[in-house]
């Protein structure tokens, strides 16, 4: 397995969701099964021992659940990305994951080359949810305040360029998008971004996602 190999932690108490996520991932070139885990606590345990670079983690699993599980994991090993398989769509717990660091969710029923791709994206830093599935799930889940006059405290220290890539990637646009839509480069775009998740100390673009319905900008800019 040469470096450029993504490696892949399936944490689900079932046997046979393990066994069928291995089968799908191990037959992608680039991508490679490196340990399985039955909870939270042991994918922890197991993504600093296989040095996983990704973590599938099932929501509900018994012991240690997934939303503790991403916490573990993300303590024991912080460059991992962990998403969150689940049945449904509009889980319960999926906002309560992506507080504590999930990287984005998938569902189950997930065709195989999306559930790869997703994995790509996701070691890649990169937005995995649709526009209207983004928006969709932090609406029903986020306990959105009032719309707030002027910029959020929390953005206070963003130049006026950088609230407005971090409103168009909290709209789910990709850097392409964002590049078309601000009319600058995708290279400039990469950078504003990569200022913008150091500056409001988030791990990716999901948690951006979060903030901006956390502190009421994107509520103020559909009502």
């Amino acid at each position: 397995m040469d470096d450029s190999t993504i490696r892949v932690l399936v944490a689900d108490d079932q046997h046979l969701i393990r066994g069928g996520l291995r089968a799908i991932i191990d037959a992608e070139p680039d991508l490679r099964v490196v340990g399985e885990a039955v909870d939270g606590a042991s994918a922890a345990r197991e993504a600093v021992a296989c040095r996983a670079d990704v973590v599938l983690m099932d929501v509900q699993m018994p012991g240690v659940d997934g939303i503790d599980g991403v916490r573990l994991v993300i303590e024991a090993r912080p460059e991992a990305r962990v998403l969150m398989l689940t049945m449904f769509d509009l889980d319960d717990y999926v906002l309560r994951a992506l507080r504590a660091g999930a990287s984005g969710f998938l569902l189950k029923t997930t065709p195989p080359a999306d559930l790869t791709a997703a994995i790509r994206a996701s070691r890649n830093g990169t937005m995995l949810f649709a526009p209207s599935v983004t928006r969709r799930l932090v609406e029903s889940y986020v306990n959105q305040p009032a719309p707030v006059d002027g910029v959020p405290e929390r953005l206070a220290g963003l130049t006026a360029r950088e609230l407005d890539v971090f409103q168009e990637i909290a709209r789910g646009l990709s850097n392409t998008e964002i590049g078309a839509q601000l009319y600058m480069g995708e290279a400039t775009v990469k950078t504003h971004i990569t200022r913008i998740l150091a500056k409001l100390g988030l791990r990716d673009r999901v948690q951006a996602v979060v903030l901006a319905y956390d502190c009421g900008l994107m509520r103020r800019a559909l009502d």
